[in-house]
């Protein structure tokens, strides 16, 4: 439980922070007198309820008229107050969302923190303080699009609806209190004792036994409901999936393939579904019963006091309404039980997300990346390896210097593009030192990203289109050959990579964003792979006209073409030398 409320408290932190934290809390506070002000109207129309069917009894339709109007100025004066309640509860929620989701991301975002999480390389993955975690946390989006909505807008309801139910709880048995003045006599069963306002003691055995029954009916409920969210992102992600690779999947016939993995992860939600709805039906069968005899029982608990004479049948209507108000204030468990179990699931994992991507922004590097003066990059003593701790690359010192052509050659599966990582600062694995340039520098990656949006918006990436002018995008694209799809228009909903772009078009367009960023240094990766040589070397030529005095720096299965005078840097390690077999001569004997 302290668990739980640490949770709690850390998510409460980040809705809370920054500008206007205190605003928000003062709402809240405005809120919470809007709720309570549904107790003070809930004793008012006790009060009523004793009013009107005295008036009943004693056949008096004068005042029995009147108190219809008073219930009138009542229900329009409570239905005020809780619309407006509701109008700044919304604006709250919309907040306080805001503000976690905002954090979140910034979370998510800094240092890196998605990259090193996707990828596993940072470390404590058993950290004492954190757990296992980072082995569960799937389904980033969903953490951060449904959890924070799931906790804001549960956590307010819940909170709220506590709030009030402990304030009027005090109000209500104050006033039962008062109306019980009489004993509960057990001398009709053979007992001899009489219980003092007895209706107090029965509200709170009743609600107790019935709490502790719900808990231990509904307590799997967390555990299924994590994993039912965790079933259906899962289903969803291979639909989306899909959706990013038609030519893929049509061109392979693949739709049997696919159908199969639909199947299967769909089988997946149904099967967690049935366990889910089995567990809430066994928790209905009491809860659901409970909340329609709630109303009920207090007037079957206060007949005794009724039949000995103690009260009126107005009295009794009475005793009945404030009783039912103490045992549904009591209930609030009883009747959030299920919410309860899903804000408590949100949370958890919309917490350990959070925790675990602050770790993964603070991965320790074992490559030193250093600043240096002067126009060169040097590697020394570079060891690249794997998560694991295999030897991918060892580089004793290269320099490379500003202006050059570099490239980078070696085998498939070397690690040329873990190199490139390295020197993007991004691959924790290894040792030494790269002291690059204080200068700008384009990282091209294998696979082009584009945004959502336009072709503009795809070509400025990561500045904005608005950077730039229209000129200046326009020549860009006709430089690369592409000037014919200048005005197209990304489909926002699109999750293809190259939104139907062909893979050839997509690297002309990822290679025109040099022409725009200008940098200094440009690192590529298989930029050309799906140009034909000419296209190559046309487009390479074209770049280094256009940029004389960047460094490139690039890693390909050929050699780049169109880049006049190219550096070979073989990255394989050196072949090992054949010992020598030793000459054996013969002898007759």
């Amino acid at each position: 439980m302290s668990q739980v409320f640490a949770q709690f408290w850390r998510l409460m932190k980040l809705c809370l922070a920054g500008p206007g934290g205190k605003w928000s809390l003062a709402l809240f506070a405005v809120i919470v007198a809007l709720d309570l002000g549904g107790v003070y109207a809930t004793i008012l129309i006790v009060g009523w309820t004793g009013a009107f069917y005295g008036a009943l009894e004693a056949m008096d339709g004068t005042e029995a008229v009147r108190q219809v109007g008073i219930f009138g100025l009542i229900v329009a004066a409570n239905s005020a107050r809780h619309l407006i309640g509701q109008l700044l509860r919304k604006r709250l929620e919309m907040l306080w969302r805001g503000r976690l989701t905002d954090r979140a991301l910034d979370i998510w975002l800094s240092n890196k923190a998605y990259w090193h999480m996707a990828n596993a390389t940072f470390a404590h993955w058993n950290d004492k303080t954190l757990g296992p975690r980072g082995v569960g946390i799937d389904n980033v989006d969903q953490r951060i699009a449904d959890d924070c909505r799931i906790f804001v807008t549960t956590l307010l309801g819940e909170v709220l609806d506590m709030i009030s139910r402990i304030v009027g709880l005090f109000s209500y048995l104050a006033l039962l209190w008062s109306l019980t003045n009489f004993p509960l006599s057990l001398a009709p069963i053979g007992i001899n004792v009489e219980i003092p306002n007895y209706m107090i003691w029965a509200a709170f055995i009743y609600v107790a036994l019935s709490s502790l029954l719900t808990h231990a009916l509904g307590y799997p409920l967390k555990g299924l409901l994590v994993e039912q969210q965790r079933r259906e992102a899962n289903f969803r992600f291979a639909l989306a999936r899909l959706r990013g690779n038609y030519d893929e999947v049509a061109m392979s016939n693949g739709e049997r393939a696919e159908r199969d993995i639909f199947d299967a992860r769909f089988g997946a939600v149904v099967a967690n579904w049935k366990k889910l709805v089995n567990r809430e039906l066994i928790l209905g069968c009491f809860t659901y019963p409970f909340n329609h005899a709630v109303l009920r029982i207090p007037l079957f608990v206060a007949l005794p006091g009724y039949l000995a004479g103690h009260v009126a049948f107005g009295g009794l209507m009475q005793l009945s309404t404030a009783f039912s108000s103490v045992v549904t204030s009591l209930s609030w468990f009883i009747f959030s039980y299920r919410d309860l179990a899903d804000l408590v699931a949100s949370s958890s994992r919309l917490d350990n997300f959070l925790e675990t991507a602050k770790v993964a922004g603070a991965t320790s590097r074992g490559i030193v990346q250093d600043r240096a003066p002067g126009p060169t990059l040097t590697l020394r003593d570079v060891k690249l390896t794997t998560p694991e701790g295999r030897t991918l690359l060892d580089l004793s010192e290269t320099t490379i210097h500003q202006g050059e052509a570099v490239w980078l050659r070696g085998a498939s599966g070397l690690g040329k593009t873990t190199l490139m990582k390295a020197l993007a600062g991004l691959w924790p694995h290894g040792s030494g030192t790269v002291s690059a340039p204080d200068a700008t520098t384009a990282f091209l990656p294998q696979r082009p990203y584009f945004p959502i949006g336009t072709v503009r918006d795809a070509l400025a990436y990561p500045q904005k289109a608005a950077d730039f002018s229209d000129e200046a995008l326009d020549t860009a694209l006709e430089k690369v050959g592409l000037g014919q799809i200048a005005g197209l228009e990304f489909g926002r909903s699109d999750t293809r990579t190259g939104h139907g772009l062909s893979g050839g078009e997509q690297q002309r367009l990822a290679l025109a964003r040099l022409l725009l960023l200008k940098p200094d240094w440009a690192l590529l990766d298989e930029p050309a792979s799906a140009l034909d040589q000419p296209a190559e070397e046309a487009i390479l030529s074209m770049l280094r006209c256009e940029l004389p005095e960047t460094t490139f720096i690039i890693v390909a299965h050929r050699e780049p073409q169109g880049l006049e005078e190219v550096r070979v840097i073989d990255l394989s390690p050196p072949a090992p030398k054949t010992p020598s077999t030793p000459l054996s001569i013969s002898v007759p004997a």
